[in-house]
């Protein structure tokens, strides 16, 4: 790994971290300045409605997390309709494996993993955290047995429901799962569906004004997750469309959103109370 800038975040792009299919699967890796890590890692997956888009779309945040101390890895993954689902977060797991493998070089703790992605990589990002337990996909490589369980997850403006009870399922979808492809195959891939009080601490962060995907998807997510007595919030902007988060003052904002989040459940884990209340107990 290249050696880090002093007082700057370092960035190696390229890194080979598994296989997908027949090829390699790359990433680029973010380091905080010397002395600035706190030991956690984030996963950070791309969007792009899962048949675009790449690595580097992450790269700001990547620069926003690593000046607060996190270790980040911005995954690629094999893009529909070439390759079907569960291509896709056999492929964002690979990269999963590959930092808790590689934790030590990374200054890491291999419990203290993350997930955070945008649009289609907000729906990996919630498959990643209720999917623990998902095989390695044949082809994966010399992490296999690696585990990838995560410590909390982040997903903005994410698909949460890829299927519909007793209604014809969506065409629209058919480049993802194939023609034909059954309820069962959408059920499985919706990550409401692996909601349980089991799933890691979870910040749902969308826009009011969606013309993608519609904030009701992470609202229902959110409300799922509290009734399973899992650990979640909901941050929604009022008005904001799909990808506001590109704008750079609400890049900055959901960056510190993201890493008080991380810090609160991962970093330092703990409960929040008000002065007043903690002097009132004592």
């Amino acid at each position: 790994m290249a050696a880090p800038e002093t007082g700057r975040v370092s960035i190696e792009t390229g890194v080979v971290v598994g296989r997908g299919g027949d090829r390699e699967l790359r990433a680029d890796v973010f380091t905080p300045p010397p002395g600035t890590g706190n030991g956690a890692g984030i996963l950070l997956i791309h969007g792009g409605g899962w048949v675009q888009g790449d690595r580097s779309q992450l790269r700001g945040y990547g620069i926003l997390l690593g000046r607060i101390g996190y270790t980040s890895v911005a995954c690629e993954y094999r893009l529909a309709p070439t390759d079907r689902w569960p291509a896709q977060i056999h492929d964002v797991k690979a990269a999963l494996r590959w930092m808790r493998a590689n934790a030590g070089a990374l200054g890491i703790d291999p419990e203290k993993i993350a997930v955070s992605g945008n649009s289609a990589g907000g729906h990996l990002s919630l498959i990643t955290a209720g999917t623990p337990n998902l095989p390695a996909f044949e082809g994966e490589g010399g992490n296999a047995g690696v585990p990838t369980h995560v410590a909390a997850c982040v997903a903005f403006y994410a698909p949460a429901l890829l299927y519909t009870p007793r209604r014809a399922l969506p065409e629209q979808l058919n480049f993802l799962f194939g023609r034909g492809y059954s309820e069962e195959t959408a059920k499985d891939a919706s990550p409401i569906t692996h909601v349980s009080a089991e799933f890691p601490p979870t910040c749902l962060i969308t826009g009011t004004k969606d013309e993608l995907v519609p904030y009701e998807a992470s609202v229902r997510m959110f409300e799922a997750l509290l009734a399973a007595g899992a650990k979640a919030e909901l941050h929604a902007y009022e008005g904001l469309p799909h990808g506001f988060d590109a704008l750079p003052d609400f890049g900055r904002q959901t960056a510190q959103i993201q890493a008080l989040f991380f810090d609160r459940h991962v970093v330092n884990p703990r409960p929040i109370v008000l002065p007043q209340a903690a002097a009132a107990a004592g």
